[in-house]
């Protein structure tokens, strides 16, 4: 009996070492992963182009307003071309001060722009939109932009508001942008690179991939805890087929980010706050 007991302490002291870690420690710092995203069709005046891609803070859980600033800063440090965003800023669940969130995304600076869209926790989205407006990003949920770098000929970016609740319209989405990249295949101001946001990953499956040459998604959070070996435990509706890092289908190069903040329980294990960066070129 006594060897039971002391077996049965190591292990509640173990078990609650573990979770201690992954909710003070596992849940600080910051990892920035660095992509090279190579396509034949980028063109010099777009070769190297610098894109930010943040997603998942879930401002107020563990990412407060000293958290927010340094990754700010650290943004800031790779002197961005493009910053995305792709959902879930703030959480519907939790408490959290707009002024804070304004204050610090305002001070993210990219040559290019600065482009967000919606997730499945950014309610209620009257306060989001307005975050979103203040702090200089726009919102391109159901819409695109066309960005000119020094050359007549642009790049595409475009965006999906979150389809957790229903997927079914996603086609209604897209339509708009769909048409414009198909409808200037002869045209001299087709776009030569075609960029997607979307938050929830599993949902491309419903798109025509073939106008999209790089898909930015988040809602995964990697997992948020994984183990050596196994990888990810679980992942949430809207991301149980694709939750990886990278993906390549077809000819779309899918990235999905881990995320900066925790979803649900405030824990992370072998997966910490990151956000990508990524070096567009042709070679």
């Amino acid at each position: 009996m006594k060897k039971f007991l002391i077996i049965l302490l190591i292990f509640l002291v173990l078990i609650s070492t573990l979770l201690l870690y992954a909710r003070f420690v596992a849940t600080k710092g910051l990892k920035v992963k660095e992509y090279k995203v190579i396509n034949s069709k980028i063109i010099e005046e777009y070769h190297g182009l610098k894109i930010v891609h943040l997603s998942d803070f879930h401002y107020g859980s563990t990412i407060l307003e000293k958290q927010l600033e340094n990754i700010v800063n650290k943004v800031n440090e790779l002197n961005p071309d493009i910053v995305v965003l792709t959902g879930d800023l703030i959480d519907n669940r939790l408490t959290y001060n707009q002024d804070e969130i304004i204050n610090q995304l305002k001070k993210i600076e990219a040559k290019l722009g600065k482009y967000a869209i919606s997730g499945n926790h950014d309610l209620p989205i009257e306060d989001y939109n307005y975050i979103i407006k203040e702090s200089g990003f726009k919102s391109l949920d159901d819409t695109y932009e066309l960005i000119y770098n020094n050359s007549n000929q642009p790049i595409i970016i475009s965006g999906i508001s979150t389809n957790y609740e229903d997927s079914s319209n996603i086609g209604i989405k897209t339509e708009q942008f769909d048409k414009y990249i198909s409808n200037l295949a002869a045209d001299d101001i087709k776009p030569i690179y075609s960029i997607l946001l979307i938050h929830e990953p599993d949902f491309i499956d419903s798109l025509n991939l073939n106008n999209y040459d790089l898909i930015l998604a988040g809602h995964s959070h990697g997992g948020q805890v994984r183990l050596p070996l196994i990888g990810k435990i679980i992942t949430p509706y809207g991301a149980e087929k694709y939750y990886d890092d990278y993906y390549k289908i077809n000819n779309s190069d899918l990235y999905i980010s881990s995320g900066l903040g925790t979803s649900e329980l405030k824990f992370r294990f072998f997966n910490r706050p990151s956000f990508n960066f990524y070096r567009i070129t042709n070679k």
